[in-house]
């Protein structure tokens, strides 16, 4: 029984520790910036499964790996990695960790349409019924009435809401990468080669950018390094790595589901940890996006 539900399992476990990551990143982002915690954390992921993969596989590198799976996975770590995470880690800054990953619920529809766009896969009524209840959920958390006429305006910051957006996006394009780079190529030598192109992206962004000074600067705050360690063993390692072997198992569009249900595990931690207060609407909308994706590949 459980061994034919592993895709699933899986799947909820990656949800599990993404949520986690995301609150761990959140609090290390407020203390040294986005920038930093993304390298840093890839550092650190790629260093703890590298000595994964020197016990499990024999090998400290996925020197195993085709070309074929070396170019999509590098295309994926750099679309997912420097792209998309480098916007979602800025959006945890202006918007918060909570909203973030509700507005990543999108990643699943935005897959779905993506896989229309480039594939000619059909899309249902019951396909744009999930997009569209997905769409309301965020919605009623995102937008509030005018006081001062008819219409809505955001409540929370657009700049955010737009880097959340991307995040999603990179989400969407890395795992379409992925599930063909990966094939059925070990998942955690599959991440070192996501997480060696993130670190060769975001080396050339801090180069470009001339941010060496405050990296070496930031890699010596230990308090924010200690939710950057706790981030990068349940992110890049285990969340990625976890992620990659549910679709080895499972659609993609049945992880993205179990996966989406992140909005929803972080009310919790962020009541609890970061010691937010959420509204019974923030609720609501996380519920109605999670029912709505579920909608999109369910149904």
């Amino acid at each position: 029984m459980i061994q034919s539900h592993l895709g699933e399992i899986y799947s909820l476990f990656t949800a599990i520790f993404w949520t986690i990551t995301a609150i761990c990143f959140e609090i290390a982002g407020k203390k040294i910036g986005s920038l930093s915690v993304n390298y840093i954390r890839l550092i650190m992921g790629f260093i703890l499964i590298s000595l994964f993969t020197t016990f499990s596989r024999g090998m400290m590198l996925p020197v195993d790996a085709t070309l074929k799976s070396w170019l999509y996975l590098s295309i994926s770590g750099l679309i997912g990695f420097v792209i998309g995470d480098l916007f979602l880690f800025q959006a945890y800054l202006e918007i918060g960790a909570r909203t973030s990953m509700l507005i990543m619920a999108l990643a699943p529809p935005i897959t779905a349409l993506l896989g229309f766009v480039t594939m000619r896969e059909l899309i249902s009524v019951s396909d744009f019924v999930g997009m569209f209840v997905t769409i309301f959920g965020i919605a009623v958390v995102v937008l509030v009435k005018n006081p001062e006429g008819n219409n809505f305006k955001f409540s929370r910051s657009i700049k955010g809401i737009v880097y959340a957006l991307i995040g999603a996006f990179g989400q969407a394009f890395g795992l379409i990468f992925s599930k063909i780079g990966m094939g059925d190529y070990d998942p955690f030598a599959a991440t070192q080669i996501r997480i060696i192109a993130g670190i060769v992206g975001f080396t050339v962004v801090i180069l470009f950018m001339k941010k060496w000074d405050k990296l070496k600067e930031d890699v010596k705050n230990m308090d924010a390094t200690k939710y950057l360690f706790c981030g990068s063993l349940f992110g890049p390692f285990l969340g990625v790595s976890f992620s990659l072997l549910a679709i080895q198992y499972t659609t993609t569009g049945v992880s993205s589901t179990i996966t989406s249900i992140i909005p929803v595990l972080i009310i919790p931690l962020s009541i609890f940890v970061l010691k937010e207060k959420v509204s019974p609407k923030e609720i609501l909308g996380a519920v109605i996006s999670v029912i709505g994706v579920t909608i999109l590949f369910v149904i």
